[in-house]
């Protein structure tokens, strides 16, 4: 196979009381492996069987809507387990924390700002966090789309996500999606943010 689920880098259980280890169980070893296992049976025996996965999103809209559906899930939850992080929350400093005030007007109004594209995101999808190039900007996704895919309105390389698709926290927070968001910035790992900042 092409495409490798990757496994989480802490254990199901290591985000509670935030993210609830069922909640995580289930999106890693069913959702995400089911877009990674689709993405692979998609892709054999076609060109996208031999293409890295940044380059089959800047070519999405060439290719199938269950490629671009399936690569998007693939790739979007690959970097959202690494956004989080028991020894998460706070806010950055350095460089980003920077750039972000410069960007945003502050640490605060950022959050703002990407809380409601979490919120504001009707129906399934991603709040993002991206770098247009050097500048910060938030935007949000439908479905599995992202700020990668040619098919973007807003393009730029994610630097933070969140997913706010129902199976990310029904389990828990069933319809309160904004307690949700609140909860995911206790866990956000603020150094692998910075870490693709400075790319």
């Amino acid at each position: 196979m092409s495409f490798k689920l990757p496994d989480l880098p802490y254990a199901y259980d290591a985000l509670e009381p935030y993210i609830d280890s069922r909640t995580m169980e289930i999106h890693h070893s069913k959702h995400h492996a089911a877009y990674t296992n689709n993405l692979n049976n998609l892709a054999t025996g076609t060109e996208v069987e031999t293409l890295g996965i940044e380059e089959i999103l800047a070519h999405v809209l060439k290719y199938p809507v269950g490629i671009r559906n399936n690569a998007g899930g693939f790739y979007n939850h690959n970097l959202f387990w690494t956004f989080m992080s028991p020894n998460g929350g706070g806010k950055p400093s350095g460089e980003l924390l920077k750039a972000i005030e410069t960007d945003f007007g502050s640490f605060e109004a950022f959050k703002e700002k990407f809380t409601g594209a979490a919120t504001t995101r009707f129906g399934s999808g991603w709040a993002w966090l991206i770098n247009t190039g050097g500048k910060l900007a938030v935007t949000s996704t439908p479905n599995q789309d992202n700020p990668l895919m040619d098919i973007a309105e807003v393009k730029g390389t994610p630097i933070l996500a969140l997913d706010v698709w129902e199976h990310a926290y029904y389990l828990n927070y069933q319809n309160r999606r904004s307690d949700y968001i609140s909860a995911f910035w206790n866990v956000v790992n603020w150094q692998e943010v910075e870490a693709r900042f400075k790319g």
